[in-house]
């Protein structure tokens, strides 16, 4: 996992004094330690906090939990009137360039706020619940105090939630359960098209081998494992997402049938399937976190690289299913055409398409967001399951 720790500790400052706290810092996104830190509590005043915020100034939160998540809400606040007084983009790939520079420089200014865990990973704050399990489930077992953006601490523990509570799939009569820092099946309608697409012969039965390409929660492997699919394959360059495909398989009675394959993103081997799935992520962009590492797939590299490689890992009569949206075609950072051209200079031709509209909230409130810049292209969303083979 990213950490980026000071020397030894962290200074805070309250002018004229100065207080050492032996912590370390620590960061998911790899963010780099503050030269400044500031203690705050209840008595700064947000207009306060935004300012040192901007200048780029830590503040490290020793008032009551509550008041903290309160600043938090209030530095979002001033953050965002700057949105509200952006001109407007011309193009929708402008619309999203700037839609992303405002969202890395609220994340910076957000991240500025930080709180203490000691070395139990206790959060010993006014009102503060206890996070001990949700940040030994994100960060491991303690090893040492460390500070850690208040932000980033509210994830760890909705992440623990979601993990709790699981997400409901359909496809699978059952749940599966996200880890921290791995992407949840939010949206369904993916996973629904691997569901009815027709499986190809060499896939299907005891001895049928398939591949899952970047498994995630192992949801799109169950599903095949469901359909069955006799063994499947799971590659993910996030370990946590292999730990928790197979945290998913045994929760689901498929532990024998879904097979961790390492962090490449073929298995190691040169092993060929029936078929291979890759549901990379849709946009061909840079990540601001790791869990956007699930949404953003700089310059397209993990799509090029299931294109380039299928062909030689498929089994006679084998087939390989990509999962893609076209909201990058709509919003100008990929055309059709060169989806087209990256499949056939793979030595690929297309068997055919299952197509979907997308179900979630974003999509279905496109027409009445307005302070949505990506509104009209996530109006216009279409998913598509691409039935790939050779020739």
């Amino acid at each position: 996992m990213p950490d980026t720790t000071t020397p030894d500790t962290t200074h805070a400052t309250t002018a004229p004094n100065t207080t050492t706290l032996p912590a370390r810092w620590h960061s998911e996104n790899g963010t780099p330690p503050p030269d400044r830190v500031v203690l705050a509590d209840d008595r700064m005043r947000a207009d306060a906090a935004h300012r040192l915020a901007v200048d780029g100034a830590a503040l490290l939160w020793r008032g009551d939990y509550h008041g903290a998540r309160q600043l938090l809400a209030a530095l979002a606040r001033r953050t965002g009137r700057r949105r509200a007084h952006r001109r407007p983009a011309t193009t929708p790939a402008q619309a999203f360039l700037e839609h992303r520079r405002e969202r890395a420089r609220t994340a910076r200014v957000l991240g500025r706020l930080v709180v203490p865990l000691e070395a139990d990973h206790a959060l010993r704050l006014r009102r503060a619940p206890d996070v001990r399990r949700a940040c030994q489930e994100a960060y491991g077992p303690p090893d040492g105090p460390r500070v850690v953006a208040l932000r980033e601490l509210l994830g760890v523990i909705g992440a623990q939630q979601w993990r709790e509570r699981g997400v409901e799939v359909p496809a699978l009569g059952g749940r599966v359960h996200p880890h921290y820092g791995v992407f949840a099946p939010v949206r369904g309608e993916y996973v629904d098209l691997v569901a009815r697409a027709p499986l190809p012969g060499p896939a299907g039965g005891p001895g049928g081998i398939a591949f899952d390409l970047g498994t995630g929660t192992g949801v799109l492997a169950a599903v095949l494992a469901r359909r069955g699919v006799g063994r499947v394959q799971v590659t993910d360059a996030n370990p946590r997402a292999l730990d928790c495909a197979r945290d998913n398989a045994v929760r689901l009675g498929l532990a024998d049938r879904l097979l961790p394959a390492g962090t490449g993103l073929y298995p190691p081997g040169g092993g060929r399937a029936g078929l291979v799935v890759c549901n990379p992520p849709w946009l061909p962009a840079s990540p601001g976190s790791a869990l956007e590492q699930g949404v953003y797939d700089p310059g397209g590299r993990m799509l090029r690289g299931f294109l380039e490689g299928l062909a030689e890992r498929l089994t006679p009569g084998g087939e390989g299913w990509l999962v893609l949206s076209d909201l990058a075609e709509h919003l100008g950072l990929r055309s059709r055409a060169e989806l087209h051209g990256a499949i056939a200079a793979a030595g690929l031709h297309v068997l055919d398409r299952l197509d979907t509209r997308p179900r979630h909230r974003k999509a279905l409130d496109a027409a009445r967001a307005s302070g949505d810049p990506l509104r009209a292209a996530r109006a216009a969303e279409v998913t598509s399951l691409w039935r790939l083979a050779p020739p």
